[in-house]
């Protein structure tokens, strides 16, 4: 358990506790940690003490030394609470422990007190004390005439005191883990919202997705993870990996595809010196170099079927063979494996083993392209062109508003891969400029995006004006919603019309839902 003890002394209701504590008793308030070292900022030779016994200790190694250790027995022999004799004949210390969460983590005392009375024996005994740590002459008189004796009365309430400063503690700290806690769910929430490791969505469809992840981040289970080139199937498999278990492992990932059969057999196996021509020296395969982490294997749906019967004794039973060698060698690896084809076709064509399937598909994760979530295209647009400006160390650029409106507008067959690619492109072709416009842009893109051409090609030529002007509107608000974000008073705007009228509208057109609006 961490406290910070610096902060506690400058506490406005433990500074004015110990004021008085030191005004109507003369003591001093020391906080320490389990080990009995004072951590209360009152422990050096440079602090003045008002009480004159400590103010005379304190110019003596072996009278605070001895303090000191009174402390560290309060903690050796499980002491909770209450009056203990010290080092010093006669005089008390009080001492509280300080329990967060049920575990103790130090505690407060308050030296020094008196119980009993001061006698002449008391005297004669603590000045032959004090004289053994060097204290000579007048300054034992004055160490005694400081002490203050205790009735039942005063050291009740002297015990409420310095209870009320351990409870303080306590509830400061309780309040701080609280606040942390708050900052976390909030940090958490907002994450969620927009971000999870290194992926961007704040769209619905990876909101789930999200979810997902975190449910499966302690799972030591495979995972199967489907979704088109671009979609950031890596980004899922490293996001499981570095939030597992085995984060501190390696992650390795590997393309199925870029290998024939023979190729993949030696990176993924390894081979021996001899194995084949060229192998000139032993070689570890990703299974052996990834033993106790992870390893992504991208593109699993083109590996052939010889290739799937060895990746399955794997999975199954831990060990593989390398290329050439007479015995098998263990691993513990963690499989993800992902394709972009159709496995289920696959598996009824022949072309892809079911109980591979079965074995790497415990957990599914099926990511939607980004036409599924238009939501998330303006987020990433300013995502990727905020990571060009700082690599390029330029001031921030803007994407003019025609400019964005046009690439809202497009379908992005490629994904975010293709998106990505796109403000790089149209980053660099801006040049100086700090607004970048629709001319930049690929021409696929301002073609697909042309509003004359989506609208005359929707609208009929013949029959009711009317409905043909209803259906003009109809289309204009569908599309401007979608290109706000749905933002009512900025599209209304944007039509020259009241938002109240636009509501309206949008309630005739049954415009309202998000899905409908977008097409989905």
């Amino acid at each position: 358990m961490s406290i910070n003890w610096a902060e506690l002394k400058e506490l406005h209701v433990i500074s004015k506790i110990r004021e008085l504590i030191a005004q109507w008793y003369g003591a001093e308030i020391f906080f320490t940690d389990l080990s009995g070292q004072v951590q209360s900022g009152n422990w050096s030779k440079e602090y003045e003490y008002n009480n004159q016994l400590l103010a005379v200790l304190n110019q003596t190694a072996q009278g605070f030394q001895s303090l000191g250790s009174d402390f560290e027995d309060f903690f050796d022999n499980n002491k909770d609470h209450g009056f203990f004799n010290s080092s010093f004949d006669g005089i008390n210390f009080f001492g509280k422990a300080i329990h967060i969460d049920g575990e103790p983590v130090g505690g407060v005392f308050a030296f020094p007190v008196v119980k009993s009375s001061i006698s002449e024996e008391f005297k004669t005994s603590l000045l032959s004390t004090l004289e053994e740590f060097g204290i000579k002459d007048n300054s034992l008189n004055i160490c005694i005439n400081s002490l203050n004796t205790l009735d039942q009365e005063k050291s009740n309430y002297f015990q409420e005191l310095v209870s009320l400063i351990s409870n303080e503690i306590v509830t400061y700290h309780n309040e701080i883990k609280k606040r942390e806690e708050l900052i976390g769910d909030l940090n958490s929430e907002l994450g969620d919202r927009y971000r999870y490791h290194s992926m961007i969505g704040k769209s619905k469809q990876m909101q789930k997705i999200y979810r997902l992840l975190e449910k499966i981040s302690a799972s030591e289970s495979s995972v199967f993870i489907l979704g088109e080139n671009g979609t950031g199937k890596e980004l899922v498999a490293k996001a499981i990996h570095y939030y597992s278990p085995r984060r501190d492992k390696l992650f390795l990932a590997l393309n199925c595809s870029a290998f024939n059969d023979n190729l993949l057999d030696s990176e993924l196996f390894g081979h021996v010196k001899g194995a084949f021509t060229g192998a000139l020296k032993d070689k570890r395969g990703l299974f052996e170099q990834a033993d106790g982490g992870t390893l992504f294997l991208d593109e699993i749906g083109d590996t052939s079927l010889s290739m799937q019967v060895k990746l399955l004794r794997v999975l199954q039973e831990g060990t593989f063979m390398p290329v050439g060698g007479t015995s098998p060698k263990k691993c513990n690896v963690r499989i993800l494996a992902a394709t972009n084809k159709n496995i289920k076709k696959m598996m009824a064509d022949g072309d892809f083993r079911e109980d591979l399937f079965y074995r790497i598909n415990v957990i599914n994760v099926d990511l939607p392209p980004l036409r599924e979530r238009t939501d998330d295209v303006a987020l990433l647009i300013n995502h990727f062109l905020e990571k060009k400006c700082q690599e390029a160390g330029v001031n921030d650029k803007i994407i003019s508003k025609k400019a964005l409106e046009k690439m809202l507008d497009y379908a992005w067959p490629g994904n975010v891969r293709e998106l990505e690619n796109e403000v790089e492109r149209i980053f660099v072709l801006s040049g100086d400029e700090k607004s970048i416009g629709p001319e930049t842009l690929s021409q696929r893109i301002i073609d697909f995006s042309a509003p004359s051409s989506q609208v005359s090609g929707s609208i009929t030529r013949s029959g009711n004006l009317k409905e043909a002007t209803e259906e003009l509107e109809r289309i204009m608000i569908k599309e401007g919603l979608r290109r706000c974000n749905f933002n009512k008073s900025k599209l209304a705007k944007e039509l020259g019309i009241s938002r109240a009228s636009l509501i309206m509208k949008v309630d005739k057109y049954q415009l309202d839902k998000r899905k409908k609006a977008s097409g989905e």
